[in-house]
């Protein structure tokens, strides 16, 4: 069964910058979709950003701009680029893997911290 994990979360100001990284256990070669989410307390967990196979990306409005996901067959890796991080970002962020068809299959990260001090 795949298995993800996230890193690179952590505390840093307004303004500033982190990379998130996904580590999974299987190759993602064949992954229709990586994708990162986040959850912020008290609110519901929403899509971040989403990259297909074919590099077809999505991304939320509010990061629109400042945050760029990227993938990396050859080391079975999903990254985040966070820039421009405001206090809104707060959230644990996880990392998911789809697998799209008759029955898709989900895959998801433990998760890791980020938060944005004012």
């Amino acid at each position: 069964q795949m298995r993800l994990e996230e890193s690179g979360g952590g505390l840093v100001q307004a303004g500033g910058s982190l990379r998130l990284s996904c580590a999974t256990s299987e190759s993602i070669f064949d992954i229709d979709v990586m994708g990162w989410y986040r959850q912020a307390p008290g609110q519901q967990r929403e899509l971040v950003a989403s990259m297909t196979r074919r590099g077809i990306t999505d991304y939320a409005e509010s990061v629109k701009g400042r945050f760029t996901i990227s993938r990396d067959n050859e080391k079975n890796t999903a990254y985040l680029q966070m820039n421009s991080l405001k206090p809104e970002d707060t959230a644990v962020y996880y990392c998911n893997a789809r697998e799209l068809g008759y029955y898709p299959m989900s895959y998801w990260g433990q998760g890791t911290q980020v938060t944005v001090n004012s």
